[in-house]
């Protein structure tokens, strides 16, 4: 594991705040540099008996000891509120996780594209007219997305990062892939793989979110 203890964390962003260029960052107009306070333990235990499932340990010691969301990846890390009752995470993106289905197992190991079982796209030239191709072509999405954005495909997932263009990173909170990070790149079409080190290990939380803190620290480093 990681370490981001409370202080650590908490210093470090406060150094990138600091830092020459930190306004400029990808994603800072968004999270601001901003960590949100942590969650008391009697917080936690109220959300993960609401949807059912103990979140993976590295994501629940950030959440205790550091923040609930805000300064983090991309356009920052998705914050857990209390809304109207119910706790839910909120972002560009957060209500793909389906609370209600977050304790059921996610069913992939290996990365997995529901478009890879889909035919080409219709081809204008293979068509008498723009209406026939029109719709072919509406045909063929009606079919791609009820395919594609299955929900089934996303169960056990928690959607915790937007990183632009409908891309956005997960964690995966039950089953044999517990702990790991995602990716869900289902907008594009490449489906979901697990995000890799630079030797090819799969991240957990922890080393997903230290390794934006470096990268950062050392692009505001170098910069002049």
């Amino acid at each position: 594991m990681v370490a981001l203890g409370s202080a650590p964390a908490k210093q470090e962003a406060q150094y990138l705040i600091e830092a020459a260029g930190a306004s400029a960052v990808f994603g800072a107009g968004e999270h601001r540099w901003i960590l949100e306070p942590p969650l008391s333990a009697t917080e936690l235990s109220e959300i993960e008996e609401q949807v059912g499932v103990l979140l993976p340990q590295e994501y629940r010691e950030f959440l205790l000891t550091v923040g609930r969301g805000g300064t983090g990846p991309a356009y920052g890390l998705f914050t857990v509120r209390r809304m109207e009752g119910r706790w839910q995470w909120e972002g560009d993106g957060a209500d793909l996780t389906a609370l209600d289905t977050l304790a059921q197992p996610f069913p992939y190991i290996v990365p997995f594209n529901p478009a890879d079982t889909l035919p080409d796209p219709p081809d204008e030239e293979d068509f008498d007219s723009v209406e026939a191709f029109n719709a072919a072509e509406d045909a063929y999405w009606e079919v791609h997305d009820e395919i594609v954005y299955r929900p089934e495909h996303s169960v056990g997932l928690l959607y915790l990062c937007h990183l632009g263009c409908a891309q956005r990173e997960v964690l995966v909170v039950s089953e044999e892939t517990r702990g790991q990070m995602w990716a869900d790149n289902t907008a594009d079409d490449r489906g979901f793989e697990p995000l890799l080190d630079g030797a090819g290990a799969r991240l957990g939380f922890a080393q997903w979110y230290r390794r934006w803190l470096d990268q950062i620290e050392a692009d505001l480093t170098i910069q002049p």
